[in-house]
Parts: structure tokens; sequence; C-alpha cells
């Protein structure tokens, strides 16, 4: 595909991605909404007028997702409209440079035209699919930067890609489950000694974002990480909608309990469902790095085992927020293959199922155990499992069954010759 046609595409695929945005904002689409803005604005604010994060006050996010906080609180501390309106602008141009990161990882890894068009329209149409959520949530940072972290390591150029990854990682921890994968592909395609330097840099971004706060409030950055990493089982988790099924057909005692910013559960079976999940969510990455590091350093494997463990983190965490699922669809859509078509249809599923019960009939599922959200929840939390499976599974691998083609073809010329 010439530079053109691609930069065309990109071009419609941005406007078609602010028209859903604005879309967002009219009917019963933009109605009902549950809005993290007001604590981010009071971070904003007060970081606005002089407060040192962490040391002034409580900050559950890393330091690296301060910039987004911030910015809509200059010269807007205390105007909550004003903060939502500017806020709202910030994270739809997020979403735009989370498509361009799309585009770029699509073009390094020679994507034809149709799967292009497909994915990026995906990726333009993604907020009517997600829903109102995306408007009131930072998470379109994070993703933006894992993704162009990825594009720019799949265009060779690994100085940008430690900056980005790191600054992702310091945005929200997440990102972190990439960084095995990115390593071995440096280690794969420029030797050990790249590798080590690389990841190297990789600790000097994050040292840059964490060791000034953490020399300043070491107390408040510890709370900061204990209030990511020691939450109870969330409402919406796998095991929380596991544990809501069994509630239903067994009759099991399950209460709801809020804490740490969420909803969660507390009753039979709880603290096991958590351990349980965590346990199979680091044997998924676990297996998803091994995978890859047993198998060539191609671009499309990259890309497909980055999605996989974005998928693992998502699917057996503890904590399952809607707006996880805005991670997946960078990522997801640079899959190609078989895995790629699979991987869609799942996502497409996992965003219409989130979409079905969040905003307008999440206090009906987390108040009341409500039969039909429940059940939308359970499938959702399904679907995401296998969305991991089908990016996870060598079987599936069109990049691996083309390179096995090549190498048989190979073979029997070679035996051809000398027989």
């Amino acid at each position: 595909m010439t530079r053109a046609a691609s930069a065309a595409l990109v071009v419609v695929a941005l406007g078609l991605f602010i028209l859903s945005w604005s879309l967002l904002h009219h009917g019963s689409l933009g109605s009902g909404q549950i809005s993290d803005t007001p604590t981010y604005q009071n971070y904003g604010d007060a970081t606005a007028r002089g407060a040192v994060p962490y040391r002034d006050f409580k900050l559950e996010y890393p330091p690296g997702a301060l910039p987004v906080f911030i910015l809509p609180s200059l010269g807007h501390e205390g105007d909550h409209a004003a903060y939502d309106r500017w806020f709202d602008r910030e994270m739809a141009l997020l979403g735009c440079l989370a498509l361009l990161g799309t585009a770029l990882c699509l073009r390094a890894l020679r994507a034809g035209p149709i799967r292009t068009a497909v994915a990026l329209g995906f990726f333009g149409v993604s907020p009517l699919l997600i829903g109102s959520v995306v408007l009131s949530r930072f998470d379109f940072w994070p993703a933006a930067l894992a993704v162009l972290a990825l594009a720019a390591l799949l265009w060779d150029r690994p100085l940008p890609a430690a900056v980005l990854l790191g600054c992702a990682i310091g945005a929200k921890l997440w990102p972190a489950a990439l960084l095995p994968l990115f390593i071995t592909w440096i280690v794969r395609t420029r030797g050990p000694r790249t590798a080590a330097v690389w990841t190297a840099g990789v600790v000097a971004v994050l040292a840059a974002i964490f060791l000034p706060f953490a020399i300043l409030a070491p107390g408040g950055v510890g709370h900061s990480f204990y209030a990511q990493l020691a939450r109870p089982l969330q409402l919406e988790s796998l095991g929380g909608a596991f544990l809501i099924a069994l509630h239903h057909v067994a009759g099991t005692t399950l209460h709801l309990s809020n804490g740490f910013g969420s909803q969660n559960l507390t009753g039979t079976g709880t603290h096991a469902a958590g351990v349980v999940t965590t346990i199979a969510g680091l044997l998924a990455l676990i297996a998803v790095w091994a995978l890859y590091a047993r198998g060539p350093a191609t671009g499309g494997r990259l890309a497909a085992h980055s999605a996989a463990a974005v998928a693992a983190l998502i699917a057996f965490g503890k904590v399952f927020s809607p707006q996880f699922v805005i991670w997946l669809v960078p990522f997801v859509l640079v899959v190609g293959g078989l895995r790629g078509l699979a991987g869609g249809a799942l996502l497409a599923a996992v965003l219409g199922l989130t979409h079905a019960w969040f905003p307008h009939h999440y206090w009906d599922l987390a108040q009341r155990f409500a039969p039909t959200q429940s059940g939308e929840l359970l499938a959702r939390d399904l679907c995401v499992v296998a969305l991991f499976v089908v990016l996870a599974w060598p079987g599936l691998q069109h990049e691996m069954l083309g390179e096995h083609r090549s190498r048989l073809e190979a073979l029997q010329r070679v035996r051809g010759q000398i027989d």
C-alpha cells in the first residue's frame, strides 16, 4: 500500500473517531454517566495551587498520570464544567494519538489496504462501541504511549520505544507486562548488550518519573502502589462474575462493599477467587512471554503476543473496570491473520457487552446483582478469556505457519538438488 493511500485511510479514520466521540455527547449515549473526573480534578486543582502530590495529598495513580490531571485544571481551578470539558477534549486527542500509533504499527507490519481500512475503521467507531466511559477516564493516555512504543520498536527505533514504554508504565503500571516481550525482541534483533542498554534506558525513564516523588514522599508513593496492587476482588472481575453467577444458581452468600474507588465483593469464596485468578493471571503472562521467546522474532508475533499480554492482565485481574477495555483496542487491531480476525470479533463482543450494562445499568448489577446484567458481565469476561486464548494459542499463528511452509519448501528444494 502506498504512503498516500495509508495517509488517506488515517485521515478518514481520525474523522470517524472524532465524529463517534462527538455523538457520545448526545441523546442516551451521553446520559447517566458515572464519571471519575471529580477525583481527577481534585488532584489537578491541588497541584495547580502548589500542593505536592503524594506528600500533601494522597494519589492512587503513578506520577506519570499527573500531566493529564493537571492540564485541564490550569486556569480552571474549581470550575467543574470547564474541567470536564477540557478533560474530554484531552482524551479525544489522546485517542487520536492511539489511533495514529495503531496506524504506524500496521504500516510497519506491511498490512494490506483491506486489513488497514478495517482495523482503523474499527478504531474510528470504538468510542460508540465502548460508550461514555471513554469521556471521563484517562486510559487513552497509557494506551497511546504503549502502542506508540510498540510502533517505535517495529520501526526499529529503540530509543523512542524505551522512552515511550517507560512513560506508559509511569502513567499506569499495566504496560510493564510488555517489557519482557520488548526485551526479547531486542535481544533477538540487536543482541544482548543492546538489550541491556535499552532496559537501562527504560529504568532511567522510570527513575526520572518516580524518584523525585519517592524522595519527597516515600510513604505517599508506597501508598499509591498499595492502592493499585492490594485491591480486593472487584465486582466486574472474572472471579466476581463467576461468584455472582454462583450466587444466582446456588444461593451463596454474597455482599457488596465499597473501597479503593470501586465496588467489591465479600462473602463465600471471594478470597479464594481472588487468589486463584491472580495465580492464573501470572501463569498466563509467563506463558505469553515464554511462547514468544520460543519462536522467531517477527513483527507479527511481537504484535500478537503484546496483545495477548494485555488480554491476560485484564482477563484474570482482580480488578476489571469498564475503561480497561480501552487498552485492548489498539493492540488487538494490529494483529493479523486468523488471530486478527477472531480477535477482532471477540473485541467487538467485549466492547458491546461492556456497553450493555455500563453506565446505564451498572447500579442494577452492583446493588441487586440483576440477572440480565450479571449474565452480560459473565459473557463479557469469558469473551476476554477467549480473546487471550486466541491471541496466545500457537496453532493460530499465521506468521508461524507461513514460516513453516517456507522452511518446508526450502528443504524440499535442497532434497531435489541432492537427488
